[in-house]
């Protein structure tokens, strides 16, 4: 309970922070840039931006993280991840500027931008996590009878999946940054605001975007954690990352 009150904290002096800069918008140039209906606009359009791309990269990234733990060779598993490695250096603007060029403008390309990005941090916890399950506890399963399937439903999923939800933690807050990019590609998002703000100097336009971004990826990291924290089994300690 007490991990939580610095993030209601933090929410409370961030929107505090928000609502300043909207009033100040009605005394200043900003007013038509900063409403509340283009707010509540641009954070909802983030929002399925982070959320379509992340559970993009988990639908994918989980599946194969486990069957690449199923392999008997840990070939195709360095191909994979090194590809993805690769991927994951790119700056996300340049992979928004490769996507732009094959899919054009919007929703469709900054999608597959962040859902590119994420692949990695759930595939990498995944391979972890299964492969941190302890083999005797494994073996001791198969010995009762159990058949593989039901040893990785039964053991290895509930003991790996505090590693795998940090995984998607670590992705689904990079993609709440990187989502303020989206409008550069016309996607929308908090980006619009940010953008806004520092092309026509408009101070209040410009807080409103950063604050929110910043407290969107702090509330969803704590929710995520929460979640990471109910998954743990007793006795072994949060994996951050």
């Amino acid at each position: 309970m007490w991990g939580f009150a610095p993030v209601v904290l933090l929410a409370g002096i961030g929107l505090l922070v928000v609502i300043y800069s909207v009033r100040l918008a009605s005394y200043s140039l900003s007013v038509e840039f900063l409403t509340y209906d283009r707010v509540l606009g641009s954070l909802s359009r983030h929002l399925e931006l982070v959320a379509v791309s992340s559970i993009g990269a988990l639908v994918v990234s989980f599946p194969l993280g486990a069957l690449l733990t199923r392999l008997g060779s840990g070939r195709a598993e360095g191909v994979i991840v090194k590809i993805l490695s690769v991927a994951q250096t790119v700056p996300s603007i340049a992979i928004l500027g490769l996507s732009m060029g094959v899919l054009g403008l919007g929703f469709k390309t900054a999608v597959v931008a962040l859902w590119l990005h994420a692949l990695l941090p759930i595939l990498h916890n995944t391979i972890s996590g299964i492969r941190s399950v302890d083999q005797k506890i494994i073996e001791a399963a198969r010995g009762m009878g159990m058949r593989p399937n039901r040893v990785f439903l039964r053991i290895e999923l509930p003991l790996s999946a505090s590693i795998i939800m940090a995984g998607v933690r670590t992705a689904v807050v990079y993609n709440v940054g990187s989502a303020a990019l989206a409008t550069l590609v016309g996607a929308g998002g908090l980006g619009d605001l940010i953008v806004t703000g520092l092309s026509l100097n408009r101070m209040p336009v410009l807080i409103t975007g950063s604050v929110l971004t910043a407290l969107l990826a702090v509330f969803l990291d704590s929710l995520l954690g929460k979640v990471q924290f109910l998954l743990n089994p007793r006795g072994q300690p949060i994996v951050s990352q």
